[in-house]
């Protein structure tokens, strides 16, 4: 066997390998006799007939697998005999093996970068300033008291305004012409919800109880009926009577409704904790992105073009997965996957970057997770999840789950160092500026 490594662009090699004839014709007699062992063919015991017949019958089926057998043979052969790490998996390029000739094939693949972390103590990093958010947790108090509101009659004379519930009849009228389904009665009509097109309810607002209203609108240009598109339109509407949501208080009956064993104020004071706990670590997540960042930007390391490619696939992946929950349509979907390509590429870049940067660092100061920050992390999630240890461990017993587990922790504790070595500049949120690369 003879191999030759050659350098294409950035990171990708090519390793020529040639393999002589007499291992070709090896090859060639192995699988025809495997095959000759297994086959039954017509005259001949299983096993008997001749080899010159199983060549006859099965030369096309063979030449594909002695390609296979010599190549899984002799290309891990070839990587160490030109002291050659792949980082990713080969593409080979070959034409079909011939008797009694070499065979000749091509391994195609990327190499991993030489990773040189120039600066890691020291990075000035701007993390959000924390401030307990009231706002935040007065709608919270208020979401909860929402999910107990009562709908009841409103009882004082007044005009329509948002967030009434309007009890309407209504009748809608192209160029003169009743509009086919535009028609309702004692329709319940939330003010502000937009159900209607654009302008409807905005109509309503202000009317009184009783009085009759004609709304003149126009339907959306891009209206789900193309021959309505762009087309006036007039809503006949007669206000018949109003309703609103009375939210009831925070009071000790609504958290037994809610199954809280509290009182208010213990309920409050946990809230309290919950978005408090809830926004550091927001912040803390959002720093931590930042110092990755601000690490990459300061130490930057080439990308193998295969695993970007690998990367970007899965980014998009599972952000089609995630829209797709979220009701986005095919079309919108490509649309913005095109539209944002370019940044689907810099964030895979940077992944890729700050792994092999957090790899480095943790190997050159020995912060590897150890099998004692594994059991340390079982027993952590055993705690917080009330799962038995044995069970916790079993999850992540495949190779898969614990190889993600391990890097994690090794990650944790690369950014727990650079943390600490790091200017850290505190900021309110509105003037955070973010990292650009």
């Amino acid at each position: 066997m003879k191999a030759q490594l050659q350098t294409a662009d950035g990171l990708q090699r090519k390793m020529n390998v040639e393999i002589s004839q007499a291992e070709v014709q090896n090859a060639f007699e192995k699988v025809y006799q495997g095959i000759q062992r297994q086959v039954e063919i017509k005259g001949f015991r299983k096993g008997k007939a001749p080899l010159s017949t199983v060549k006859s019958m099965y030369k096309d089926r063979v030449v594909g697998d002695v390609a296979q057998d010599l190549i899984q043979a002799h290309y891990p052969k070839a990587i160490i005999d030109q002291k050659v790490e792949p980082i990713s998996y080969p593409e080979f390029e070959f034409e079909d093996p011939k008797e009694n000739q070499d065979f000749k094939f091509t391994a195609i693949f990327d190499i991993r970068p030489e990773i040189k972390v120039k600066k890691w103590e020291g990075l000035e990093v701007e993390k959000e300033k924390y401030t307990f958010n009231d706002a935040q947790f007065e709608q919270s108090i208020n979401n909860i008291r929402q999910s107990r509101a009562k709908t009841v009659d409103v009882l004082e004379v007044r005009p329509a305004q948002m967030g009434d519930t309007a009890v309407i009849d209504f009748e809608g009228f192209v160029d003169g012409i009743p509009l086919p389904g535009g028609t309702g009665t004692d329709h319940n009509l939330e003010l502000g919800a937009k159900q209607f097109i654009e302008g409807f309810e905005d109509g309503i607002v202000g009317m009184n109880i009783g009085t009759t209203k004609t709304i003149a609108l126009k339907f959306p240009d891009a209206y789900h009926s193309a021959e309505l598109s762009g087309k006036p339109v007039e809503f006949k509407t007669t206000l018949k009577s109003l309703k609103k949501k009375e939210m009831p208080e925070l009071n000790d009956e609504l958290l037994v409704e809610i199954g809280a064993k509290q009182t208010v104020e213990e309920f409050k004071a946990s809230l309290r904790k919950d978005i408090d706990s809830t926004e550091k670590k927001r912040i803390d997540e959002a720093f931590k992105n930042r110092l990755v960042k601000k690490l990459v930007a300061e130490n930057p390391v080439q990308v193998p073009a295969s695993l970007l490619k690998e990367q970007k696939a899965a980014l998009i992946e599972d952000f089609k997965k995630r829209m797709t929950e979220q009701g986005m349509q095919e079309s919108d979907f490509t649309d913005y996957v095109q539209k944002w390509d370019a940044d689907f590429a810099k964030t895979a870049s940077e992944m890729i970057q700050s792994s092999f940067l957090i790899d480095k660092l943790a190997i050159d100061h020995n912060l590897a997770a150890t099998d004692a920050d594994m059991e340390a992390k079982y027993q952590e999630y055993a705690t917080q999840t009330g799962m038995e240890l044995a069970r916790i461990k079993e999850w992540y017993a495949s190779a898969d789950k614990s190889s993600r587990l391990s890097y994690s922790i090794t990650e944790e504790k690369v950014i727990h160092m650079v943390m600490a070595k790091a200017k850290i500049k505190e900021v309110d949120a509105k003037l955070l500026k973010e990292e650009q690369n």
